[in-house]
């Protein structure tokens, strides 16, 4: 367990740097933008689970060819069906060795690792030039989302995007155009839920200490599995999933199914960072994994001529808020996709939100689900009055690939979907240490607490993986 006084110590990238002016990163080549008849060379690091999903989706477009596989768990049963789809391909366990042996044959990178390994893979294929896809959230640590976000900014011929999938379908474009035409505006207050069973909720919260070590499944790469984390030694609780679980890890459930319900709302309200982040309840709270349930307060600032707003978060199978009247019936979301072989059914309300404008109120799912209007006899009065919702051109994964051949503009690109997952990072960080953050968004800094403020960037990073974080 890291201790206060012991995580003041060592936390010694200075926080204070968080509005600092850079990253020097200096790619050694840029890559031409790709001819438009020419399909994209498409490197994909890690080809398990959301991996598996996300490389099909990819190969469906048409527009890439898959040209090397990386996997530290290469040749487990969960990367088979990948590794048969593309037998020629060349394989790899570290993504190191795949830049080394690649790097000429490779136009764009699709990472699908645990949250706290994105940022080591994105800063190297930004480094060598090359496009980058990534899976939400973006980023474990403040900081590290605040290095990303230069990252891209400073190469600006890179490509990048967030997997937030609904990004790029129904949300995304009626939400556009409902603020556009006025029918969203005004909004104080918006109510965010996911309801559904997580991996640790049958876990012992009395915990004090990590798992204790395991035999090691043959063939891990457990040394570049843990990147430029503190070491864990292998147990099975941190494999295949189940690093979300922990703090160390992932970002439990808010940054998970976050970045799916709470996209538009940041990006088109302009959200930006908090003032405040307040954890109302949590239960079963520990220092290792994230609680059974949470309510989490988050609130903004009035931006340009829209009023302050606040953001209450709920998840835990216990913790489903109060819906407004007129909200309807509860049925499964069919915009939501497969999880782990399955649909998620709602337990008594979908993963979704609630948006309260000064005239309207709007329910939404998560996702690509639309808003709707409730109640029906406001939706039915204003039908007539609603604009055009356009169609979406293209999927959130041919969206990556024509941007990459220079045909569109990437709709999650590190410059919005960074800041959305700095929201997740302050939220989790309020969560872990069970108390109230201030948060001042101009410098980037925790005001009311030291120790949460060192927190903004985590430990250093172990030894051999120190140049990433050079600033």
């Amino acid at each position: 367990m890291t201790t206060r006084r012991g995580f003041l110590k060592t936390a010694t990238i200075a926080s204070a740097g968080l509005a600092m002016s850079g990253v020097r990163l200096n790619a050694a080549s840029y890559k031409q933008i790709i001819g438009a008849n020419e399909k994209v060379n498409l490197a994909c690091v890690g080809i398990g689970f959301r991996g598996n999903e996300i490389i099909k989706e990819f190969a469906k477009t048409g527009l890439a060819n898959v040209v090397a596989l990386c996997d530290v768990d290469m040749g487990a049963k969960h990367t088979q069906e990948v590794m048969a789809m593309f037998p020629d391909v060349p394989r790899f366990r570290d993504f190191r060795q795949m830049f080394d042996k690649m790097g000429n044959k490779i136009d764009a990178v699709c990472a699908a690792i645990p949250d706290f390994a994105h940022y080591p893979v994105v800063i190297h294929a930004i480094k060598e030039g090359k496009h980058i896809y990534v899976e939400k959230p973006m980023c474990r640590t403040f900081l590290e989302g605040e290095l990303m976000i230069q990252a891209a900014k400073k190469n600006p011929k890179i490509v990048t995007q967030m997997g937030n999938q609904g990004h790029s379908e129904g949300n995304y474009f009626q939400f556009k155009a409902w603020k556009e035409a006025g029918i969203i505006k005004d909004v104080t207050a918006v109510t965010a839920h996911m309801n559904s069973s997580r991996r640790w909720h049958d876990w012992d919260s009395r915990i004090d200490r990590y798992p204790a070590e395991e035999p090691m499944p043959a063939g891990i790469d457990w040394d570049t599995w843990n990147m430029a984390n503190q070491y864990h030694t292998y147990n099975d609780r941190y494999h295949r999933g189940n690093w979300r679980c922990w703090y160390d890890l992932g970002m439990g459930a808010l940054g998970d199914w976050g970045a799916h319900i709470l996209d538009t709302i940041h990006q088109f309200l302009e959200l930006g960072l908090p003032y405040e982040v307040n954890p109302q309840w949590l239960r079963e709270h520990n220092d290792y994994f994230y609680p059974m349930s949470s309510t989490l307060l988050f609130r903004f600032a009035a931006r340009k001529n829209m009023p302050a707003l606040d953001i209450t978060w709920y998840d835990g199978l216990d913790n489903i808020p109060t819906v407004p009247e007129g909200y309807g019936r509860v049925a499964v979301d069919p915009n939501i996709p497969t999880v782990a072989g399955g649909k998620l059914q709602p337990q008594k309300l979908n993963p979704g939100k609630e948006i309260y404008g000064k005239d309207l109120t709007f329910k939404g799912g998560s996702h690509g689900s639309t808003l709707e209007i409730i109640p029906d006899e406001k939706a039915k009065e204003l039908a007539s009055k609603l604009p055009e919702v356009p169609k979406s051109p293209s999927n959130h994964f041919a969206n990556f690939l024509l941007s990459c051949q220079g045909k569109e503009k990437t709709r999650s690109p590190f410059e919005i979907a960074g800041p959305l997952s700095q929201v997740f990072c302050l939220g989790v960080l309020a969560q872990r240490l069970n108390t109230k953050i201030e948060f001042d968004p101009v410098t980037k800094t925790v005001t009311n607490n030291p120790f949460a403020n060192a927190f903004l960037t985590g430990l250093p990073p172990r030894s051999g993986w120190e140049e990433y974080y050079k600033i």
